[in-house]
């Protein structure tokens, strides 16, 4: 595998931290080397919040993502997209969550925008907005192909209790579904 690099954006609160979290740790788990970088202010909640994540089977020497080499970024807050977004290479994909973020027509055709509600799917048909993060963990998955499918969800569910194993993989076959169906939709 050659290095891949993600981005997840949106405010604090929202769990994007947890996801990249969960991307590093099966990346470790699998033998490579997997970073997660976060970036965020010093609210608790509804503060701009990034975390860019750096997958490789390689040692990784510098621990945070060099703006232009993002292939992935995946929004749920405008305020982040707008603050973020120029770090992804031109051509990348950006999957955003189109209730709250506002990508610009010049934004369309610098990169390939990708709208999934993420939120709306964890709240109404998961059941539960906080699983938001794991819908975006199946989406940033199923577009960059970056790990092993199972080894990334038996890495999400020991980072959960047990009673919330099931609507966890739940909200991760969703992410998958909407993310597979959006592919197909090119």
């Amino acid at each position: 595998m050659s290095r891949i690099v993600m981005r997840f954006t949106g405010v604090g609160g929202q769990g994007v931290l947890l996801a990249g979290e969960i991307f590093a740790a099966a990346k470790i788990k699998d033998g490579g080397f997997g970073v997660k970088t976060a970036t965020y202010t010093s609210q608790v909640r509804g503060g701009p919040t990034v975390v860019d994540i750096q997958l490789d089977d390689k040692e990784i020497f510098y621990p945070y993502a060099i703006d232009g080499q993002i292939d992935f970024m995946l929004s749920v807050a405008d305020v982040s997209y707008q603050q973020f977004k120029n770090g992804v290479r031109e051509g990348g994909t950006i999957v955003i969550e189109p209730n709250l973020v506002h990508p610009t027509d010049e934004d369309r055709k610098k990169w390939n925008i990708v709208e999934i509600p993420i939120i709306t799917i964890a709240k109404e048909e998961v059941g539960n907005v906080i699983t938001q993060s794991v819908v975006a963990l199946a989406i940033a998955n199923t577009y960059t192909n970056a790990l092993d499918e199972e080894l990334l969800v038996s890495t999400m569910l020991s980072k959960v209790p047990p009673r919330f194993h099931e609507l966890n993989k739940k909200a991760y076959e969703l992410g998958k579904k909407y993310a597979t169906e959006a592919m197909a939709n090119v």
